[in-house]
């Protein structure tokens, strides 16, 4: 049984999703979802980390409820510098 979260993302275009989460009382993982390996090359210097998932959770079920449109950016020629509000 999936555990489920609505989640706001930020990719190429913003949307709602609803995201499967880590069981909260896997033996494995603690609920943390998975694990994290530190390794370093052959002198022992740190090198970076590997993230093994855990089997409790999949990370890829996601399913999009609600795109978000886009809000307009202002440009900076449309702002006025020299406006009337207070500088308080």
């Amino acid at each position: 049984m999936p555990r489920l979260r609505v989640q706001l993302t930020g990719w190429d275009r913003r949307a709602l999703v609803l995201t499967d989460t880590p069981h909260p009382n896997c033996p494995d993982c603690q609920g943390g979802g998975g694990h994290a390996h530190d390794y370093g090359d052959e002198s022992g210097e740190y090198v970076g980390t590997e993230w093994e998932p855990c089997t409790c959770w999949d990370e890829t079920r996601r399913w999009t409820l609600l795109r978000l449109p886009r809000t307009p950016r202002r440009r900076a020629a449309d702002r006025d510098p020299w406006g009337t509000e207070p500088p308080f």
